[in-house]
C-alpha cells in the first residue's frame, strides 16, 4: 500500500496496482486485454447504472475462459475510487478497491466490505441479486462500489454472449 497527496491534500491510497490485479485474477498469468465498443444500448444501459453517462465508447477488459476482468473508476463522493472487478461463470468472484482518493469511507477496501459482493449475479431487471450492507459515513463510496459491480456483470454477460456466437 502506498499513501501520497493527490489534488488538494487529499490522500490516495494505492491498495494494489491494476497490474497485480489482472494477474492475481488469473493465477498469476496476465491474458491479453481485449476492447469492448460500446454500442447505443450499452452506453445507455452504463449510464442507467451509474447514473451519468459512460464517458468511454470503449471499455478495455482481461478474458480467460468464462472468467472477465474489469477496472474502473467511478466518483465515490468528489474524487475517483479505481476499482476491479472479477465475473466467473457464477457471478462476481472478487471486487477490489485498488486506489481510494476520498477522504472518508476508506473502509470500502476492506474485506468485511468487498467479500459481499462474492456470488453476486444480476437479476431479470439487470441488478444485483442481493442487498449489500452499508458502511456509516461511506454511503456513497459503497454506492459506487456497487454500480460498478454491477456494470461488470452486464458487461461480463454481453463478451460472453460475444464469444459464444459462430464467427461468420
Amino acid at each position: 500500500m502506498s499513501m501520497s497527496v493527490h489534488g488538494m491534500g487529499i490522500p490516495q491510497i494505492q491498495y494494489q496496482t491494476n497490474e497485480d490485479f489482472i494477474q492475481q485474477a488469473f493465477g498469476g498469468e496476465t491474458p491479453q486485454w481485449k476492447m469492448l465498443i460500446l454500442d447505443a444500448a450499452t452506453k445507455q444501459k452504463a449510464a442507467d447504472i451509474l447514473l451519468h453517462p459512460y464517458s468511454g465508447m470503449r471499455v478495455r477488459y482481461w478474458i480467460s475462459q468464462q472468467r472477465t476482468a474489469w477496472i474502473f473508476d467511478e466518483i465515490g463522493k468528489e474524487m475517483p475510487i479505481t476499482m476491479g472487478v472479477v465475473v466467473g461463470a457464477g457471478g462476481v468472484e472478487q471486487v477490489k478497491i485498488l486506489v481510494y482518493r476520498e477522504e472518508r469511507g476508506g473502509e470500502v477496501h476492506q474485506d468485511f466490505f468487498t467479500r459481499q459482493f462474492q456470488g453476486i449475479t444480476l437479476t431479470p431487471e439487470d441488478s444485483l441479486s442481493k442487498p449489500i450492507d452499508g458502511i456509516t459515513g461511506a454511503t456513497l463510496s459503497v454506492n459506487a462500489v456497487s454500480r460498478v459491480t454491477n456494470l461488470a456483470l452486464v458487461l461480463h454477460r454481453q463478451v460472453l454472449a460475444k464469444v459464444a456466437q459462430p464467427a461468420p
